[in-house]
């Protein structure tokens, strides 16, 4: 994973087995391409969300390259939906109040951030710490009314 910017082309499409020329014929761009992907990583972090099954950690990398490419206002729009899918599921999903919602939310990042960096191959204390599960009612004491 090498962002927007970090790819080329010819790479992906190497990687891919197609000729660059398709991936253009396809997207058009390597914007539309990233773009694309993009959606799809929120796509399949959504349905890891609705099943329970960890999201495949290339999803989560293009996830994290997207926020990180938010300068672009294409990419922001792109993410933003992204974002309100998320959003959406989980609220659809729960009873929970929007500052609980939140705060799943960020731990979701939390272990975006973990699964990113590869922490679970580390023994050091920081990593242990991070590598915490998250249990059944840790939410239960956060209300609109104790966030105030």
């Amino acid at each position: 994973m090498r962002g927007l910017h970090g790819a080329s082309v010819e790479s992906i499409a190497r990687e891919a087995g197609i000729t660059q020329a398709y991936v253009f014929q396809i997207f058009g761009t390597k914007k539309a391409l990233f773009l694309e992907l993009v959606a799809g990583a929120f796509d399949l972090i959504i349905a890891a969300l609705r099943t329970g099954v960890p999201a495949e950690p290339a999803a989560i990398m293009l996830q994290l390259h997207g926020l990180a490419s938010c300068g672009d206002p294409d990419i922001r729009a792109q993410v933003r939906d992204g974002v309100a899918r998320t959003w959406q599921v989980v609220a659809d999903s729960t009873d929970l109040d929007p500052v609980t919602i939140k705060s799943y939310l960020a731990f979701g990042m939390l272990d975006n951030m973990v699964a990113a960096l590869g922490v679970g191959a580390l023994s050091e204390p920081w990593a242990e710490g991070l590598r915490t599960p998250i249990r059944p009612g840790l939410f239960a004491h956060i209300t609109t009314d104790t966030n105030r």
